[in-house]
């Protein structure tokens, strides 16, 4: 796979243009901190990050895009954390909990998350396929051998509707890592 620092939704980036972005996402999870994402737009994100609206814009075609740009990198980061020496149930719970707490310690960027990925903005969904294989990845390789796809399509519903629930408040995520635990134990014996 290639460097996820260097794509973006719209095109293949220089490192330059990486940095940009990189600035601009770092700059948007400030100001989630601060104000939520209702006070989180394009053209504050560019201001923080000391780079013109519209060069913002030639990145980001709104803050959802943003800010599922930035969730999309950081999981794409991640380093895959299956030891193939753990149980089938053990390493699939490793890859849904790693993939829950990437937001975790941050619940105004993880609420902003949440929203971003259920808009309608056709580079979000651009993301959300992305950000989908790349869970659907993760999952295949901690099921090794073990890969029925009702299973899988379960994981993954299961995934999907636990961060739609932290994302309403009915818990934290790490709450909801530790419940998505005990869902998978019950689903995979």
């Amino acid at each position: 796979m290639s460097d996820p620092g260097l794509e973006s939704t719209r095109r293949r980036l220089t490192a330059k243009q990486a940095d940009t972005v990189e600035r601009l996402g770092k700059a948007a999870v400030d100001i989630l901190a601060r104000e939520g994402f209702v006070g989180l737009t394009v053209r504050r994100v560019a201001a923080e990050a000391g780079v013109g609206a519209a060069t913002a814009y030639t990145y980001f075609s709104s803050k959802e895009h943003l800010v599922a740009e930035v969730f999309w990198r950081r999981l794409a980061a991640a380093p895959l954390v299956t030891d193939q020496n753990d149980d089938v149930a053990s390493r699939v719970i490793g890859v849904l909990r790693q993939i829950a707490l990437l937001v975790a310690d941050e619940p105004e960027f993880a609420g902003a998350v949440t929203s971003a990925l259920l808009g309608r903005d056709p580079d979000v969904e651009v993301l959300r396929l992305r950000i989908g294989r790349e869970i659907h990845q993760r999952l295949l390789a901690a099921l090794g051998q073990d890969r029925d796809p009702d299973v899988i399509e379960s994981l993954e519903l299961l995934y999907a509707g636990a961060l739609v629930r932290a994302g309403m408040g009915y818990g934290s995520y790490a709450e909801i890592a530790d419940r998505l635990e005990k869902s998978a134990r019950l689903m995979l014996g």
